[in-house]
């Protein structure tokens, strides 16, 4: 029976990877298949993973219709066993439920890939529909760490290394951008809430941590 799957984790824990792996492995076996991605690091049209792996994919705009989408590859010919869809997080409540569609009425299995909440540690919209709608959850078993070697749990926006709390809740970036640029970096809980990244982290280690006794 086919199944929609969310593969859900922080970033930096393999979700592209393992997109990009179940499309080979698939195909391998002369299956094919439509990758759904949306703004991904590597611009329009793009699934790409931080190993240096890319593929073509097809851009999800807003307000597209991924059902009618593939109902009109079908009716023109077309064969699809499969969905991927990538960056899942940033598709729209709806567009899950067209993925959920898909699932039923064109008995294909979906496999979504998403962060689950945002840098101020709010559930996507589309991470939360999927939360909702999924026939099973899996959180991936890749690691990503936090500076101080604890598992990271949450993801923080940074300017210039520093966390940021405000602003809209989608600004791509990625975690190996420079430190002027908006990037990201994944963090444990403790020092998510401490809004402690690498670079604070790295001042505090050089500032005294006791008042300065004075020898008179």
């Amino acid at each position: 029976m086919s199944e929609l799957v969310f593969f859900s984790g922080t970033m930096d824990c393999g979700k592209s990877t393992l997109a990009l792996q179940i499309g080979h492995n698939r195909s391998a076996r002369g299956l094919q298949g439509v990758i759904f991605t949306r703004d991904d690091r590597a611009g329009e049209g793009k699934l790409s993973s931080r190993l240096g792996l890319v593929t073509e994919a097809v851009e999800a705009d807003e307000g597209m219709d991924l059902y009618g989408y593939l109902v009109a590859q079908l009716s023109k010919g077309g064969r699809v066993d499969y969905v991927i869809a990538d960056e899942a997080q940033f598709l729209a409540p709806a567009q899950i439920d067209q993925l959920a569609r898909v699932v039923d009425d064109l008995d294909m299995d979906v496999f979504a890939f998403g962060i689950t909440t945002d840098f101020r540690t709010r559930l996507f919209p589309g991470s939360q529909r999927l939360i909702e709608l999924a026939d099973r959850i899996e959180q991936l078993q890749v690691e990503a760490l936090c500076w101080c070697g604890a598992r990271a749990t949450h993801n923080a926006r940074t300017i210039e290394g520093e966390m940021v709390v405000e602003g809209a809740q989608v600004v791509v970036g990625d975690v190996n951008r420079p430190a002027g640029q908006v990037g990201y970096e994944v963090l444990c809980r403790r020092h998510h809430r401490r809004r402690m990244t690498a670079v604070s982290a790295r001042v505090g280690a050089l500032s005294p941590d006791v008042l300065p006794v004075s020898s008179s």
